[in-house]
């Protein structure tokens, strides 16, 4: 989930949004303070609303922003202004909410269990991987199936033929933009119910997003889904044999398959 934002970005714009991670912490922080001001509602059901309002922020991002360089004849404009963007935003969670960790409270739900074949799993860990795989599937259908995945896909492939045939790029990358930020949303909203947060915390998930997407392939939704249970499983691992490893053994997996496989599992493409 932190990284398939990053990979549809990727794929159809060529982009790089450096500012990713903070957007990832800033929806988890929104969901923070929606859970305080509406304390009988669950958590899970706060996603709908983060999730649509960070499409709009997407939206208006790309609009106002980004479409401004993504064409731009230098590679780095786009990088340097989600860079910049990526250190104005962690400064300004700082201010507001200060550097005190933080974590969005899934009351029993987050420490119930199920007991799945004789083996007791955590619900939470479940519906997190259980919706990771819903929003996979919806968003592969959505750009193999319908209409607006062809114009995204025609866009991804040459944006100035899609223009002759009536696309407007432009629109295309703020719907792309927009949907990219949603499902970072998500994924900020599930983070902070397992795990805590502060406004560094951005960099961090942003380092794992991006070796999701590199590992899996650029532009591949499906390699991201590989990518991500890979150095999931890694860690698990490795924080089995060594408890202080931290995500080291998710850094190691991805360098030797790198090395391995420099497209990554899946290689480059639009999918």
């Amino acid at each position: 989930m932190l990284g398939v934002g990053i990979a549809l970005v990727t794929g159809v714009m060529g982009v790089v949004n450096i500012a990713h991670g903070e957007f990832i912490v800033l929806a988890a922080m929104l969901g923070i303070g929606l859970s305080a001001l509406l304390p009988g509602v669950h958590p899970l059901i706060l996603l709908i609303p983060v999730g649509v309002i960070f499409f709009f922020v997407g939206y208006g991002l790309q609009a106002f922003l980004i479409n401004k360089v993504v064409t731009a004849p230098d590679m780095l404009a786009p990088i340097l202004l989600t860079f910049g963007l990526s250190t104005v935003l962690r400064n300004v969670m700082v201010e507001t909410f200060g550097t005190d960790v933080r974590s969005l409270v899934a009351g029993g739900f987050g420490q119930s269990s199920v007991n799945v074949f004789g083996i007791s799993m955590g619900a939470l860990p479940l519906v997190t991987l259980a919706l990771a795989a819903l929003f996979f599937v919806v968003l592969q259908l959505l750009i193999s199936r319908t209409k607006f995945g062809r114009v995204v896909r025609a866009t991804a492939d040459n944006g100035e033929v899609a223009r002759l045939m009536g696309v407007t790029p432009a629109r295309v990358y703020k719907m792309v933009m927009g949907v990219s930020l949603s499902l970072a949303a998500v994924a900020g909203m599930l983070l902070a119910m397992r795990a805590t947060i502060t406004p560094f915390s951005g960099v961090e998930n942003l380092l794992i997003a991006f070796e999701v997407v590199v590992l899996g392939g650029f532009g591949s939704f499906w390699g991201a889904l590989v990518g991500g249970l890979a150095l999931g499983i890694a860690q698990v691992v490795g924080l089995r044999i060594d408890p202080n490893a931290g995500a080291l053994p998710c850094h190691i997996v991805f360098f030797v398959c790198v090395l391995l496989r420099p497209n990554g599992l899946f290689g480059i493409r639009m999918s």
